[in-house]
């Protein structure tokens, strides 16, 4: 069986934004600050508050079940349940959080400020489309 490179892809570049969160658990308020984080996280971080730790901790489970589940549609992993519905969702969840993330930059940017949600939302919407390319070319063996 051949792999799938747009999957593989996006893969890698979640693996890669996992990576990041982890460094800010492990680097503290200067990597959260660095990565747009928001001034409530940074001076949560800076005080040793959990949340910041626990937060960080979730997305990153999160983001490495997806690229587990993005590896098993590459065919690079056996296959896992419900790989059509989970890739789907993934794909529907990064690009309206791209999209969404675009419109709280410009009119709500809130705690996190414009950087982070543009960066954020500009990563989101780019593993959106990785996922969406991908998911559609192995969508018949899935």
């Amino acid at each position: 069986m051949e792999s799938n490179g747009w999957l593989l892809l996006a893969a890698s570049g979640t693996f890669l934004a996992a990576a990041l969160h982890v460094a800010c658990i492990f680097f503290g308020p200067v990597w959260y600050d660095a990565m747009g984080a928001g001034e409530r996280i940074v001076r949560w971080s800076r005080e040793g508050h959990w949340k910041p730790t626990l937060i960080t901790s979730a997305i990153t489970f999160m983001l490495v079940i997806w690229a587990l589940y993005a590896l098993a549609g590459a065919g690079i992993l056996p296959t896992v349940p419900a790989t059509r519905f989970v890739l789907s969702a993934i794909t529907a969840i990064l690009l309206l959080r791209g999209m969404a993330g675009f419109a709280l930059a410009r009119f709500r940017p809130g705690y996190n400020g414009a950087r982070f949600w543009i960066a954020s939302s500009a990563a989101c919407l780019v593993l959106g489309g990785l996922y969406l390319v991908g998911t559609l070319q192995a969508w018949p063996r899935l």
